[in-house]
């Protein structure tokens, strides 16, 4: 008989590590094998994945327990338990999920109670595993059966509950995700954007074998993610050769043309996607050495733009119509011809193409039973169009209707491309080095560009407004070259080198590694680079009016490419137990160290920045942050309660720390005044101070004309750029024109550090800024139902706690306390023109307000062999300070509504939350070859919108003023008031019929606090299999359907989202500030369009509200 034998003390020493982006890339498999008096040590464990052959072996300890690391994901295994003396145990169907650990115990029979093999068919269930957070693994067979008509990943991550909205989760900017292919770093790493390197989707579905999405996850190896991460691994090639040639098209006849029985104008307009693909795979040795490879092009023919100008200057925007007449555009276009020789482009027909490439090449080699190495490449190029920028630029106030809109139309030539390109590679080696000791050795490398075109010559780009309804001014017309697209573009490299060693000792696995990432990201980008002008009429440009603003950013000694550049290093360590406390309890407890060190020799101190006193503070521009280590302790349990897996509690706690889009770092170089110099010129351009009697820093040289006010102050006189744009002695309006006229203006053209010069507006990070950190806190019970079928049901809380956050703050801006203030019930401080105790330094720092917290319930149930189902509803809430949006400093620090001004914003909820979430889906196939998947979406919020005025009540000069809510009484009492008694009623009685606003009533309206209301949507896929057996190879033709919103497809008027009512405006500006009464109190006037009739959400009559469908055909050859 086998005797239980105590098991030794566990000695544990930490190991120096860390893996900064050590995102997972296998399984792992562990177990107990017993007899009927207990543990069996020396019992011999192999796992054979059965495609491959490749096995994993090992032999159980003093405990009977046994560990199998650095496993393939996926299966089908079978493993086979032996001992001398006892019938051998054979598992079959094992299926192991990505960085999950697959528990499997085995009971011995000796002997003389049984001389048969004793085999097993596994069920795959998720209680099997071991997780301790929240955790979502997504298998093959469940993206092969999703319907996806745009393929791409965030079709995949919307199977979590907390997934839906992109790459953000549980209300979080989705720039800080991470996402990984094989480790590899996969994210948007700069962050113009929250899409995916590669144009949104860097790798094909066809090369996916499993996804995991993970939101808290106590496993110290998951990092670099404050909302969560997704990480991916390729498909291999096994003993058999596969392959498939594929095809997937959808075009403008493959989707509705209305909404709620409205014509949608341009839905039959040619709008094309056609994806041909193929994926090969197997062994060039068999049992050794395998291959995968695949290739993916996409041919797209679609529209950018929808917006189409007016012939009657009365603008319909449910059918994209402008108020821009025909007339007007045509008139520019001729004038810019004949006055300048510059072409406009078309105004009628816009750039779209696009077009996709991917190729993905992967070799599995099984150098021994002891080693095994996986090499991966992935290349993707992407070409896209995009409209101008909807409504930044820099200099004055911005307007609220974006460049191609109901207000404005721009031209052909004022569109800018996309050139995305993506270069990845992997090297993975993983060794068991013992029966208790394995390692990995992962190395990455990821190139990752984005660069922007234009088919427009060179030439400034221009605004022209004009007066609205209201009698503000607004975006009327656009031309030129896109005023951010001139020598813009973004080089991203990613290094990382990770080492991992596993010990497995008694009924402890102690997990610790070295590793070391590199990240470098070099911006070149010339915000009005070829030139600014604004000019508030149509006539005031066609006739050489005096334009209201005029921009140019250039380099320093000529330099035609400057460019900004962050480079860091990170480093740190890394130690975690998994100690199996008993055969129901596991604990998991570690400790990340992280060094993040930033390499400054890219940079330069701008002394005339340094020199500018901001209350004791000074800003050096030749300094990233000091180096910075933070602690990440981590804490997770799961308790089989009964201890037959049929209810387990799971949770944990610990801190996670994250990235920050490298563009806020490469802001302060590139603003730093020792790039590039960017010159902002209006008429309140202050170039010498009446009150010091001293000329304005920065503007020593400056030599033009100026214009006087009654305290002696000067600013820049802009009739110097009256006559037309400035052009060179060929009459081009060239960026040399304007750059020559700046210099003999005064303005500089070289700079030394010594000297340095200051720049319209300063970007810096705090010294002491730390990346992102959360504390994440989960509770979850997972019971699997007394059905006679595999069912279950998990409830899940997260809380989190932020603890370094990020924000921006402009240290010119001096406190609000000793401001004066209206009186009355809105009582907000009003910013006195030239408060700014010097130039604009918006400045990078931390903070610790933030919190947030999501509900979840999951059901899963499996009736039959053929049918599974799902449905799951997650309630989340985000509040932080700001989602930093945008990429350029200032336009972060503006973009959160306000009551006291950027430098005093409340916490708020986040802009990027979707409160309510619904999720279900339902999979099935039949023996005729047919196989049925459904999905159901429903949400609410997604598009969140903050109530504000329509212009500048606290004289800031940011137009992002939150509203104050009045109640009825305050009203009445004349505490809060309306320049007429219709302007009251009508705002009043729109407050009335408002359930967010009547509820708000004696507060100021919170920011992103406004949620678009549920959407409802089905999406269906439909497979049919056509199978030829020939000897022992399988062909099989599949042709495919899948249908987005299919219930629109019956009903135009269902699966349809509601937005911002288009009457209302891009925005919620509901309330107009007229200025301050005899009293001191603030007076306002509610636009032609609030009344207590009108509606704030109106259903979006766009395309993509419509049904869409794709059609495929694809040949699987085994």
């Amino acid at each position: 008989m086998v005797k239980r034998v105590r098991s030794i003390a566990v000695i544990f020493s930490l190991l120096l590590a860390t893996v900064l982006n050590a995102q997972v890339t296998t399984s792992s498999m562990s177990g107990r094998v017993t007899d009927a008096e207990g543990a069996v040590i020396g019992a011999t464990v192999i796992a054979t994945h059965q495609s491959s052959g490749t096995t994993y072996g090992t032999v159980t300890n003093l405990e009977g327990r046994f560990n199998l690391n650095g496993m393939r994901v996926g299966g089908p295994y079978t493993v086979e338990v032996s001992y001398i003396g006892y019938g051998t145990s054979t598992t079959n169907n094992i299926t192991l999920s990505l960085g999950e650990n697959y528990v499997l115990n085995v009971v011995l029979s000796e002997e003389a109670t049984s001389l048969d093999e004793i085999v097993v068919t596994a069920l795959r269930t998720k209680f099997s595993t071991e997780k301790t957070g929240a955790v979502t693994n997504i298998t093959n067979d469940q993206i092969a059966n999703l319907p996806t008509v745009s393929r791409s990943i965030m079709d995949v991550t919307r199977l979590s509950p907390y997934g839906g909205n992109g790459m953000s989760f549980a209300g979080t900017d989705g720039r800080t995700a991470n996402f990984t292919v094989d480790g590899a770093n996969f994210n948007n790493n700069f962050g113009l954007s929250d899409r995916l390197p590669g144009g949104g989707n860097p790798i094909s579905l066809e090369a996916i074998e499993e996804l995991q999405v993970v939101i808290a996850p106590y496993d110290v190896r998951q990092t670099n993610f404050i909302g969560g991460g997704v990480n991916a691994i390729t498909k291999s090639g096994t003993n058999t050769f596969k392959a498939t040639a594929y095809v997937y098209h959808r075009n403008e006849n493959l989707r509705g043309d209305a909404v709620k029985g409205q014509q949608i104008q341009g839905a039959r307009e040619k709008d094309r996607n056609t994806t041909y693909g193929f994926t090969i795979g197997g062994p060039i040795i068999k049992n050794k050495l395998f291959f995968f490879v695949n290739g993916e092009m996409a041919k797209i023919p679609t529209i950018a733009n929808r917006w189409r100008a007016s012939i009657n200057g009365v603008a319909d925007p449910d059918n994209y119509i402008s108020r821009t007449t025909e007339s007007d555009l045509k008139r520019v276009s001729d004038f810019v011809r004949s006055e300048y020789g510059y072409e406009t482009g078309s105004y009628t027909s816009f750039p779209a193409d696009e077009s996709n490439s991917k190729l993905l090449a992967r070799l599995d080699w099984n150098i021994n039973n002891q080693h095994r190495l996986a090499l991966r490449y992935n290349y993707t190029k992407n070409l896209s169009w995009i409209s101008p920028n909807a409504t930044s630029m820099d200099g004055g106030t911005r307007v609220s209707e974006a460049r191609m809109s109901k207000a404005s139309m721009a031209f052909a030539n004022s569109m800018y491309s996309m050139d995305n390109l993506v270069h990845s590679f992997s090297f993975d080696l993983n060794s068991r080095l013992s029966d208790n000791l394995s390692n990995q050795f992962l190395a990455t490398f990821s190139k990752l560009d984005d660069l922007r075109g234009t088919n427009s010559t060179e030439f400034p780009f221009i605004d022209i407004l004009k007066k609205d309804a209201e009698n503000n001014d607004q975006a009327y017309m656009s031309l030129g070259y896109e005023l951010f697209t001139w020598n813009n573009g973004v080089h991203n490299n990613v290094l990382n080198i990770k080492d991992e060693l596993t010990h497995f000792m008694g009924n402890h696995k102690i997990v610790g590694g070295i590793a070391y990432e590199y990240k470098m990201a070099d911006n070149a980008y010339m915000r009005n680079g070829t030139g600014y002008y604004r000019y508030t009429s149509l006539d005031d440009f066609l006739n050489g009016g005096v334009p209201e603003i005029v921009n140019l950013t250039y380099g320093y000694d000529g330099k035609s490419n400057p460019a900004a550049r962050v480079r860091t290093n990170k480093i740190g360590a890394y130690a975690q137990d998994d100690w199996s406390v008993s055969e129901i309890l596991k604990l998991s407890y570690g400790l990340r160290i992280d060094g993040l060190f930033f390499n400054n020799s890219d940079l330069m101190t701008n002394k005339a920045i340094y020199d500018i006193d901001y209350s004791g503070r000074h800003i050096d521009t030749g300094k990233w942050p000091s180096a910075s280590v933070i602690l990440s302790p981590r804490v997770g349990f799961v308790w089989d309660t009964y201890g037959d897996k049929s209810l387990k509690v799971r949770g944990g706690t610990g801190l996670f720390s994250g990235n920050l889009p490298l563009v806020f770092f490469t802001n302060m170089p590139t603003n730093g005044g020792m790039v590039q110099y960017q010159a902002q010129i209006n008429g309140k351009t202050k170039v010498y101070d009446g009150k010091t009697q001293k000329i304005v820093k920065g503007y020593e040289g400056y030599s033009g004309s100026y214009t006087t006010d009654a305290d002696g102050n000067r600013f820049v006189d802009m009739t110097q750029f009256a006559g037309g744009l400035v052009t060179d002695d060929n009459g081009k309006a060239t960026i040399s024109a304007l750059y020559n006229k700046l210099a003999s203006l005064g303005y500089p053209t070289t700079i030394s550090p010594e000297d340095g010069t200051v720049p319209s507006a300063i970007a810096a990070v705090d010294p002491d800024f730390k990346m992102p950190q959360v504390w994440k806190t989960s509770l979850a019970v997972d019971y699997a139902l007394p059905t006679s079928f595999p069912s279950s049901v998990t409830v899940e809380g997260i809380f989190n706690k932020t603890i370094n956050g990020v924000s921006i703050s402009d240290w010119s801006t001096p406190s609000v306390g000793g401001f004066a203030r209206f009186n009355g019930v809105d009582n907000r401080p009003i910013y006195p023109d030239g408060y700014r105790t010097g130039t604009k330094a918006f400045v990078l720092e931390n903070t610790s307000r933030g919190y947030g917290w999501s509900t979840n319930i999951t059901l899963n149930a499996q009736p039959t062999e053929s049918l599974s189902l799902m449905a799951a509803y997650t309630h989340t809430v985000a509040k932080d300070v700001t989602g930093m949006p945008g990429s350029n400093a200032e336009s972060a620090f503006t973009y959160v509504p306000t009551v006291e001004g950027p430098n005093h914003i409340k916490l708020h909820n986040s802009q990027y939350n979707t409160p309510d979430r619904l999720v279900a889906s339902l999979t099935t196939h039949d023996k005729s070859g047919n196989h049925y998947s459904l999905i159901y979406e429903g949400w609410r919020g997604g598009a969140n919108y903050s109530y504000m005025m329509v212009n500048d009540i606290n004289g800031d000069g940011y137009n992002y003023d939150a509203i104050y809510v009045p109640t009825d009484d305050e009203v009445a009492k004349n505490q809060f008031r309306f320049v007429s008694p219709d302007d009251q009623t009508r705002f009043m009685d729109y407050v009335h019929a408002n359930s967010y606003l009547k509820n708000q009533q004696g507060k100021y309206a919170e920011a992103y606090s406004v949620y678009s209301p549920w959407v409802h949507r089905i999406d269906f896929s439909y497979k049919h299999d056509f199978v030829v057996n020939t000897g022992k190879d399988k062909h099989k033709l599949q042709l495919s359907l899948d249908v987005k919103n299919v219930m629109n497809l019956f009903n135009n008027s269902w699966g349809v989202a509601k937005y911002l009512n288009p009457e209302i405006g891009t925005e919620a500006r509901i309330l107009k500030y007229e200025g301050v009464d005899a009293d001191g109190v603030a007076t306002f006037s509610t636009p032609a369009s609030i009344n207590g009739d009108t509606k704030t959400f109106t259903p979006s009559y766009s395309l993509g509200q419509c049904w869409y469908a794709s059609i495929g055909i694809k040949y699987i050859f085994n």
